[in-house]
């Protein structure tokens, strides 16, 4: 068997889980390649010498990915087909103990916040100049952009304030600085990511100040799009709404999660609002933001959810008509409030409450899309798939909502956007042609 040349200092980052582990792993490899070491993400060349494993620990699935991908990486490491193994993110931030007694072969693990030490480990100095610099693992043109780490809500089900620490906002002039170098980069959408975007500035200002914000990065030359990712919904501001309708570069959309809609659920939850107010709140978005595209996430089998509560969020979800929705079955999580409770819904019962739910959703989504056919639409597209150019509306967040395909046949430079008429649709994918007279 022929073995491929390791390149010993070469370094491979595997991330896995949402999007703000990929920001903390363009950070990682942005300082890497600042001290001049060869790195890349999720290579295929399996010529690297050290592997960075960054984790995900929310829920049971993402955990056992999490150790499933360390394993395998350790057998590597026994088979001398890697020289170093190095854990970090939010699994060795939670587990590290136990991590370290079962998985002896890595080399270190790293919580979420040692980013600096980790570098040492590498022979890196952290760079402090470099603070928002950063290698892109998105196409160029779109990126994920961190603007707060941590979490001060009190959510029962959540393990995240105990991988991500408490909630701290990054300064409205810092961030600012960071579009401008991306949008020079040519980066064209910001995709907006907290644990909470509605808690930003509290910390620093002792006031909400994501509209504030907003107001700024809107000015920054280059940047087309500017989408709101995970806004808590008790205690939202409003105000962030009035400075959407103003600027044309907020995307009139809002991914806030509400996890339920039963008053007891909610409760229990600790999630801070009733279903009264959460209507009221969706209502109320609406009104100010005609049009506004509303993505949430919902939660079933969570412990005492009864049929009853079950039925009254079937109900709501499709009375409401959000625009993009998606549910987890409740994960058991050891040291949260939550897992106080019994976990007594059965893995299939909370299985079969997902679909349900998600078939009500599938019907909604395809009303939706087909009311679209024949209309025009701003698309930027994102990639080439096959006989496709794929591309999304402003109404679609990258990797989890709709997509407009468009027959290779038309000229499309991946990056642009295109004014596309819609020709046909499905529950969550569009097709269209490009509009040449524009």
């Amino acid at each position: 068997m022929k073995t491929k040349t390791l390149k010993k200092n070469k370094v491979n980052v595997v991330t896995l889980g949402c999007s703000k582990n990929i920001y903390d792993s363009e950070v990682l490899m942005g300082q890497l390649k600042a001290n001049r070491i060869d790195v890349e993400h999720e290579s295929d060349k399996e010529d690297a010498g050290i592997i960075i494993i960054n984790t995900c620990g929310f829920i049971e699935n993402a955990k056992q990915e999490s150790i499933d991908t360390i394993i395998r990486y350790a057998d590597a490491k026994k088979k001398g087909l890697i020289h170093k193994l190095y854990v970090t993110g939010c699994l060795s931030e939670r587990y590290k103990p136990e991590l370290e007694r079962d998985i002896p072969e890595v080399d270190a693990y790293f919580g979420t916040r040692d980013l600096p030490r980790l570098l040492k480990t590498l022979k890196a100095d952290y760079k402090h100049e470099l603070i928002g610099e950063r290698l892109l693992t998105t196409p160029n043109h779109f990126a994920y952009f961190k603007i707060a780490e941590g979490c001060d809500r009190p959510c029962s089900f959540c393990a995240i304030p105990l991988m991500r620490g408490k909630h701290i906002s990054v300064p409205v002039e810092q961030l600012v600085e960071q579009a401008k170098t991306l949008a020079k980069n040519g980066t064209k959408e910001l995709v907006l990511i907290a644990q909470d975007l509605t808690y930003y500035g509290l910390d620093l200002y002792k006031k909400r100040n994501l509209s504030e914000l907003l107001k700024q990065l809107s000015d920054v030359e280059g940047i087309e799009w500017i989408r709101l990712h995970y806004a808590f919904p008790s205690g939202f501001p409003m105000d962030v709404l009035d400075v959407m309708r103003e600027k044309k570069n907020i995307c009139n959309y809002l991914d806030m999660p509400l996890q339920h809609i039963s008053d007891s659920m909610l409760k229990s939850m600790r999630r801070g609002t009733t279903k009264q107010k959460t209507i009221d709140l969706v209502n109320s978005i609406r009104d100010k933001v005609p049009g506004i595209t509303i993505r949430t996430t919902l939660i079933s089998g969570y412990p005492g959810e009864t049929q009853k509560d079950h039925e009254e969020m079937l109900e709501w979800v499709q009375n409401t008509r959000f625009d993009r929705l998606g549910i987890f079955a409740y994960s058991h999580e050891e040291n949260t409030h939550a897992y106080l409770l019994k976990d007594d819904v059965h893995e299939d019962i909370k299985q079969k409450r997902s679909e349900a739910v998600m078939a009500v959703q599938q019907t909604i989504s395809d009303e939706l899309n087909q009311q679209k056919v024949g209309k025009e639409y701003k698309v930027l597209f994102d990639r080439k798939e096959g006989n496709y150019f794929i591309g999304r509306t402003e109404s679609d967040s990258p990797e989890v909502d709709n997509e407009v395909l468009v027959n290779a046949n038309s000229y499309i430079r991946i990056g642009d956007f295109a004014q596309v008429r819609i020709t046909s649709a499905e529950p969550y994918d569009l097709y269209g042609e490009v509009i040449t007279d524009h």
